[in-house]
């Protein structure tokens, strides 16, 4: 099959902006077809484009020969363009249909596609993401990532507004930001360097001359986990701001969060239908709750955990019944949190240290930073770390390290609570985990 250029043919309308009144206007559409049925005299191609569908049909006794050779060709997944006129019918759920003056055919697609996009043939998760480029043209997948989309523009623009500067921190770095083993190394001219675990050590430094910094990209971790709710590289969303404490971040935090969900849902209703995704706007302040009476609560439904242990998942789920929405959990033990959370003044084996929750899945960790340089040396060795290894990060406390504290939102996580997704691959454009190196 000869393919066509595009030539001189630019869209006019998205399928969406096609409407009944327009009855008798000529548009250009370009998308691909998701899907033909043959009745014999009339042919009904359904068209795709990123926001949305529409009907194309083509009466065999009323086009020219050029177009009916043209709608003969055509198979699922097709690239196409449409030149033709818009004309209003009771026949189609959207009131109208588009009668194809000519059609153009920019590529063609594999007969066998191992993926249905209409999503009428469901596949599994990993069937999908092996066909990753096919499954993310699922109407699903593109309402998740406009989603998506949206949250990332209103924490940007709120931020903005709130003074905050953006910045882009390192991703190969000399030594562990966190501590830990969870490190991916990677050959640097001859020397041995680390992907980043989070931007944390550099936006504390930026506190220092920017104040108030905030960072939105990939980290990587290696995760040991194979769980729903772990991987290996992932979109974090950071802050830091400096003449701060844990609870400042904290309002922050919730104001960002009522102003994410009020615009997913103001300009996302659309997609969340199409998800069946509910999205409430919370009323602030959040709950707050120490870690003390989160071991209180699970206590009296039977799952005893000793005092200074982290939470495990299935006391988590149980707390979330307790708690069905947001809320934070507050002074953790200091043992349990990164060496660079603070410990309370009045009591040291605590920590001003924070988790927001969403029902039983942690969304954003935060807290105040310790900003003296000596407590940050004890806390470092105590965590077995060694402070020659965070030199130059320690160097930066000889400057005028100001009072600070900030948070690190998982993106993925925030799209699994505003879409109903219970895995986070799916709310992942490529995942990458212990197993998923492709595609």
């Amino acid at each position: 099959m000869k393919l066509d250029a595009i030539g001189d043919w630019r869209r006019t309308h998205y399928s969406v902006e096609v409407k009944p009144e327009m009855d008798g206007e000529e548009v250009t559409l370009f998308g691909w077809v998701q899907e033909v049925r043959d009745l014999g005299g009339i042919r009904f191609v359904i068209l795709q484009d990123k926001e949305g569908t529409l009907q194309v049909t083509v009466p065999r006794k009323k086009l020219s020969s050029e177009v009916l050779s043209k709608s003969d060709a055509l198979q699922k997944r097709y690239s196409i363009g449409v030149k033709g006129v818009v004309k209003k019918t009771e026949m189609t759920p959207r009131g109208f249909e588009v009668l194809p003056k000519e059609i153009k055919i920019f590529s063609t697609a594999t007969p066998q596609l191992p993926i249905d996009v209409s999503g009428k043939t469901p596949a599994n998760l990993e069937t999908r993401l092996n066909a990753r480029a096919l499954d993310l043209c699922r109407e699903e997948n593109i309402a998740i990532f406009k989603i998506q989309h949206t949250a990332i523009e209103t924490i940007r623009e709120f931020l903005f507004k709130c003074g905050f500067i953006e910045v882009y921190t390192p991703r190969i770095i000399a030594s562990a930001t966190e501590g830990g083993a969870a490190l991916f190394s990677v050959d640097y001219f001859e020397q041995k360097a680390f992907l980043a675990q989070s931007p944390q050590l550099y936006k504390e430094q930026l506190v220092m001359s920017l104040e108030k910094v905030f960072e939105v990209g990939p980290f990587f971790r290696a995760e040991e986990s194979h769980t729903r709710i772990h991987s290996s590289e992932f979109i974090s969303v950071d802050i830091e701001q400096a003449f701060a404490d844990a609870e400042d971040v904290m309002q922050l935090l919730e104001q960002t969060i009522q102003h994410v969900c009020k615009a997913v849902n103001e300009k996302r209703s659309k997609e969340l239908a199409i998800l069946k995704s509910k999205v409430e706007v919370p009323e602030l302040p959040f709950k707050r709750i120490t870690y003390d009476k989160a071991l209180y609560d699970l206590k009296k439904k039977g799952a005893e955990i000793p005092w200074g242990e982290d939470i495990p998942t299935p006391a988590l789920r149980t707390l979330g019944k307790i708690h069905p929405y947001f809320y934070f959990i507050t002074d953790w033990p200091t043992h349990s949190k990164a060496f660079y959370i603070k410990p309370r003044d009045d009591n040291p084996d605590v920590c001003e240290g924070f988790d927001l929750m969403w029902r039983w899945l942690e969304l954003v960790s935060g807290g105040t930073r310790i900003a003296s340089k000596e407590l940050l040396v004890k806390r470092l060795e105590e965590k077995g770390l060694n402070p020659k290894s965070f030199k130059y990060h320690l160097e930066a406390f000889d400057y005028g390290m100001p009072p600070h504290a900030g948070w690190a939102i998982g993106l993925g996580r925030l799209i699994m609570m505003l879409t109903g997704k219970k895995n986070l691959r799916e709310v992942t454009l490529y995942p990458r985990d212990k197993f998923r190196l492709t595609p």
